[in-house]
């Protein structure tokens, strides 16, 4: 049995121009769905440092981690076992430019974010998010 391969990401947000918040999602095409920015740790790389990484790589953007979210695992495409830990995250700046890995990014709102993911694991992730974020907003 092999390790699994292990991944770390944010579950970006912002405040949005109207009331409320909206989440980042990113469209990747070599598998052509929508996700959260994530990607795997290099060596030596902790949990939190490559998720802020994998978001300014992916997105363009700088955040600040506000809560751990529970880990996700599943299989890959090649049905290898991974893991992915997960920070609820505020964006702080940046700007988007599309690149291999990442073709385009989308601003929404939570019912439109759950809608457009393509994983039933992040439409998990993201109800999650709401709720942690709600807790820390109050």
């Amino acid at each position: 049995m092999s390790t699994p391969a292990r991944a770390a990401g944010c579950v970006l947000w912002r405040r949005s121009p109207a009331p409320g918040v909206e989440f980042c999602l990113v469209h990747r095409p070599k598998w052509d769905d929508w996700s959260f920015p994530k990607g795997h740790l290099k060596p030596g790389e902790t949990e939190l440092a490559a998720a802020l990484r994998e978001v300014e790589e992916e997105t363009g953007r700088t955040c600040r981690p506000l809560t751990r979210l529970p880990r996700v695992a599943y299989r890959t495409h090649g049905g290898r076992a991974k893991t992915v830990d997960y920070w609820l995250a505020e964006e702080t700046g940046g700007s988007f430019a599309p690149n291999d890995e990442i073709d385009a990014i989308r601003w929404l709102p939570p019912e439109a974010a759950a809608a457009l993911l393509t994983a039933a694991r992040d439409r998990s992730l993201l109800a999650r998010a709401v709720r942690e974020l709600r807790a820390v907003r109050e």
